[in-house]
């Protein structure tokens, strides 16, 4: 019996490494959004492409998600890493140029492939580098990065921009990138976790869709991500106009803060000692609660961050489900990048069709979708988890 010296240790200052280069690849996303207001003065004759800056990154996600599990665990996890890193840091402070429209969206498109590649190699590194009793929480830590990057940019990008402009923000960005390729390229020098990995092709993409989403455990955290990310950046644009205003600020700048909470301290509190599907079902379960209480009480300030509460536990467990239900990097490399794929669907379609929901049937629109979105994302828990038994 392996004695405590001999257990297996978790690098700590690496997965905290990890895991501020995911922080600047969920500002590839977040730089845009938060400036978004203020792009029409850069780019006055745009019109509607205006908002391609923002989506395009999240549109190759959806096609390309599954192919980039492959793709990474092809080129090899932290070659894939480090690139992607260096690609995004040079986009970065091309874009600080404000260069014409046409080549800022090639450079969007380019940095969307940047993204993925951090946001399947990242978790899948992650995963195998930390001890097995440490995967929940580190993992739980990963699945704060969007949050925690948006919330950053709130409160220190957006007063850069005021102070300097845009280009500021955008070649801080880079600048950050630029920094994490070089202190990764140190850290993960002697790492050896890559297996072999089959030649990329067209074919071979169509048939890991199926295989993936066909797997009960490979297709699982994506599955259920897909209702949970339908409904988070949906509820955050569209609730605001149902709060009282003079609270609305306060309750949607604590929202994300609040999920982040739940998720580090009640998420990784279960994890412990129930497995992350079970975390996930409680947070579903939470969340359709929520809803009936915000449809009964509608913008309620204390419902609302009941809500948050809720969402915190799926966001941490989706990414602790991965490596409890896939053994091998490959297999997690797989489920990352449906997450991925799974996820930037769920943000693509799940504000307009909340905006026209609520359109056509008023604030009882919000609370009935979300909640039954809530609902299905469960039930397909529920489901998966009866396959694998029967498996």
């Amino acid at each position: 019996m392996p004695s405590r010296d001999t257990e297996p240790k978790t690098p700590w200052g690496l997965v905290l490494a990890l895991w501020g280069a995911g922080l600047g690849a969920a500002a590839q996303y977040g730089k845009f959004s938060a400036i978004f207001d203020q792009l029409p003065a850069v780019y006055p004759e745009a019109g509607a492409a205006l908002g391609l800056i923002v989506s395009v990154v999240g549109l190759l996600g959806i096609f390309l998600g599954v192919a980039a599990g492959v793709m990474v665990a092809r080129i090899r996890y932290r070659r894939a890493l480090l690139w992607a890193l260096w690609i995004g840091a040079a986009l970065s402070l091309f874009q600080a140029l404000l260069p014409p429209l046409p080549w800022m969206l090639a450079s969007r498109a380019l940095e969307g492939l940047s993204h993925l590649a951090i946001v399947v190699a990242t978790p899948t590194l992650i995963a195998q580098i930390c001890a097995p009793k440490d995967r929940g929480l580190a993992l739980t830590l990963w699945g704060t990065f969007f949050g925690v990057a948006f919330t950053v940019l709130a409160w220190a990008g957006l007063p850069l921009v005021a102070w300097q402009g845009i280009p500021a923000l955008l070649a801080a960005h880079g600048l950050y990138m630029a920094a994490f390729a070089l202190l990764l390229a140190h850290r993960l020098k002697a790492l050896e976790i890559d297996t072999d990995a089959p030649a990329l092709s067209l074919g071979k993409v169509l048939r890991d869709h199926v295989e993936i989403y066909s797997s009960p455990y490979i297709s699982a955290p994506a599955i259920g991500w897909l209702f949970y990310t339908f409904c988070f950046v949906s509820i955050l644009t569209v609730l605001p106009a149902y709060i009282a205003p003079e609270v609305r600020a306060f309750v949607m700048g604590a929202m994300p803060l609040v999920s982040i909470a739940s998720s580090m301290t009640l998420g990784v509190f279960l994890l412990r000692f129930v497995p992350a599907i079970n975390v996930i079902l409680i947070g579903f379960a939470g969340s359709v609660l929520a809803m009936i209480a915000l449809w009964l009480a509608p913008g309620a300030p204390a419902a609302c961050l009941a809500l948050a509460a809720t969402m915190g536990l799926i966001q941490g467990a989706s990414f602790a489900a991965v490596p409890q239900l896939n053994r091998t990097a490959d297999t997690q490399a797989r489920a990352n990048g449906a997450l991925a794929q799974t996820g930037n669907i769920g943000n693509t379609l799940g504000t307009p069709i909340m905006a026209i929901t609520a359109g056509s049937l008023g604030y009882a629109g919000l609370p009935i979708l979300a909640g039954l979105a809530f609902l299905l994302g469960g039930a397909a828990h529920l489901v998966l988890a009866r396959k694998r038994q029967q498996a």
